[in-house]
């Protein structure tokens, strides 16, 4: 007759190391305040957005959601203005937040292009043709420059400060190849 024993761990007692860990673990309390705030969100730990956007798809979002904005700039008031501009430097925010750390250039090279894409393509004909087309886009142009330095101003300096803070945080993780 063959004897089957089952293992299971309900009568066995931990070991002590394990317990030490575990009560450690959780009593450690976060360092900063954006690490307590995001713990406090879930009990399955902190929800936080990653930055997933690859450059290509960074600069992709970014003119579809300028063109976007253009178009319905377009057609509620006849031509790329406020909303535009609004719509355009809150996707410029959205894309330096959003780029992975190895793409965070993309996010303020890709912010002129797409304006300029997303410009020319909305802007007004006047009064049509090819000519017309080209005379609109460049009056927009003109026009709408201080929301294109402000949507790319406020990428760098977002991406600037990412950057910072992934050298920071480099810097303060150990190095696991010379602990070897």
């Amino acid at each position: 007759m063959e004897h089957h024993s089952t293992h299971t761990n309900a009568g066995r007692l931990p070991h002590p190391r394990d317990t030490a860990a575990a009560t450690a673990t959780a009593r450690r309390t976060p360092r900063r305040p954006a690490e307590r705030l995001t713990r406090l969100r879930g009990p399955r730990g902190p929800r936080r957005l990653e930055p997933r956007l690859t450059a290509l798809g960074t600069g992709l979002s970014l003119t579809a959601v300028a063109l976007g904005g253009g178009a319905l700039d377009t057609l509620m008031f006849g031509e790329p203005g406020v909303f535009f501009g609004v719509v355009f430097v809150f996707a410029c925010v959205a894309a330096a937040l959003l780029v992975r750390p190895y793409d965070l250039s993309a996010a303020p090279i890709s912010a002129p292009i797409a304006f300029t894409v997303a410009v020319a393509l909305t802007a007004d004909s006047g009064t049509g043709g090819v000519a017309g087309h080209a005379m609109g886009a460049v009056t927009a142009l003109a026009l709408l420059t201080g929301w294109l330095y402000t949507g790319t101003l406020l990428a760098a300096a977002i991406v600037g400060v990412r950057k910072v803070a992934d050298v920071r945080k480099a810097r303060r993780r150990p190095d696991r190849a010379s602990q070897t």
